[in-house]
């Protein structure tokens, strides 16, 4: 059901044999894509209306039934069950204290000449938070997306989502987004809701950043209105590593695994470990967690194609292999997970010890679950405060900083041939004459 692979011999050999096919997406799905972009961008809210009855099966007989009235988040947040609620707020505040203590800071050095350099943090002013929905609701990924944001001071949090047939949207989605701080909402979905946020319409105002999970038409209209606006990143399938010790269970192995797996056929799942025993011992796991799974359709594809038991000749060869792999998600199984924590490069995140499954990452340990997949943890980070802020520099010269500068500026600015750039230092310090620092 899952192969076995073993890395002893090389590690090359088994990331050649883990790289997936490059995902041909079909010719069509990028027209309809850039259709709907294009329609939107023209028509405006027409086009959301129709895209909406098209795609969703949901026809509103004006757009402005495509907005979430505070009455819709009121009534949600009343209809919801209280431990629901509670659970809820515990994430929220776990995830709003997390990256509290992650926002990025203004900050100021003075240099030998009394010159100052800086950097001033400044929030975004709006942007868009796309969740998942119509047949599933997502309110984890409500909480990821949305108290960053606040955290970060951005003022205007606009929630899309989209709706069901019936056009209602899930009350603990709705309850999640009043809990975490959304200001406004839309039951709008799909590529239609990227163009919206995007391009803006008479009903929607656009955004400067989108960010949040969707499926293919949704990451494609991601990717092509960056530029337009700021994007998070593309995300792929999910996926784990989980590199083990002969001192890890294997039943909690096979269970991290399979709470990958059931997220969707695409999704994957590896184990990377020293101890030989415990490959047939996960295996075994494995198949009888997958009988009793609810997923189970979904889960036991993923694991056929995409997972596998990987047996290397020392925890520093997991390490190294789980490096080439970038991970999404990381676990070290191990009795000294501190020990391998130094030489992972390469991870969205990395969870340590037995007492530390994925799953609490998706949902309330406080760092975010939006994070880099298919290997782009080599240069993508986690979604954070710093996704909803930007950075200024700031330079306020001495008059003696430019002094002792002016040479280099001289030098510089005349073998790139441009003399006007080391005109405007030079008439300063003619101006300033002998005037002191």
């Amino acid at each position: 059901m899952i192969r076995t692979l073993d890395a002893r011999p090389g590690i090359d050999a088994v990331v050649t044999a883990l790289e997936r096919s490059p995902e041909a997406v079909a010719p069509e799905i990028h027209r309809t894509v850039d259709s709907i972009l294009a329609d939107v961008r023209a028509r405006g809210d027409a086009a959301l209306c129709e895209s909406t009855a098209r795609l969703d099966g949901w026809r509103p007989a004006e757009a402005a039934e495509l907005t979430l009235a505070p009455a819709d988040f009121a009534a949600a947040e009343r209809d919801i069950a209280s431990d629901v609620r509670a659970a809820l707020e515990y994430a929220a505040d776990r995830i709003e204290r997390y990256h509290a203590a992650a926002m990025p800071k203004s900050w100021r050095m003075t240099d030998e000449h009394g010159s100052v350099l800086g950097q001033e943090i400044r929030p975004l002013d709006r942007v868009g938070v796309y969740v998942p929905g119509g047949r599933a609701a997502y309110p984890s990924t409500v909480l990821m997306t949305v108290v960053p944001a606040r955290v970060a001071g951005v003022r205007e949090i606009v929630l899309v989502t989209p709706a069901g047939r019936d056009g209602r949207i899930e009350p603990v989605v709705l309850a999640a987004a009043r809990i975490a701080g959304v200001t406004e909402g839309y039951r709008i979905g799909g590529a239609q809701a990227v163009a919206a946020l995007a391009y803006g319409t008479r009903l929607i105002r656009r955004v400067d950043k989108i960010v949040g999970p969707g499926n293919i038409y949704v990451a494609l209209a991601k990717a092509r209105v960056f530029g337009e606006v700021g994007i998070d990143m593309v995300a792929g399938p999910s996926e784990v590593v989980v590199v083990a010790d002969a001192t890890a269970d294997p039943e909690w192995i096979a269970a991290d695994m399979l709470a990958q797996a059931e997220h969707d056929p695409m999704a994957r799942a590896l184990l990377i470990t020293d101890a030989a025993e415990l490959i047939p011992l996960v295996a075994a796991a494995l198949e009888r967690q997958l009988a009793a799974l609810p997923r189970r359709a979904i889960a036991e594809p993923a694991l056929r194609a995409n997972g596998a038991l990987i047996r290397v000749g020392s925890l520093d060869d997991a390490v190294t292999l789980a490096n080439r792999l970038a991970p999404e998600h990381l676990e070290l199984l191990v009795a000294v997970p501190a020990a391998l924590l130094a030489r992972v490069r390469h991870a969205g995140a990395v969870f340590m010890g037995g007492h530390t499954p994925e799953v609490v990452g998706d949902y309330v340990a406080g760092p975010n679950h939006v994070l880099p997949t298919a290997g782009t943890a080599r240069f993508a980070s986690p979604l954070s405060t710093e996704d909803f802020v930007k950075r200024s520099s700031v330079i306020e010269y001495s008059r003696g900083g430019l002094r002792a500068a002016a040479p280099h500026l001289k030098t510089l600015t005349r073998i790139e041939g441009l003399a006007g750039h080391g005109s405007a230092a030079a008439l300063r310090l003619d101006r300033d004459g002998g005037r002191g620092a």
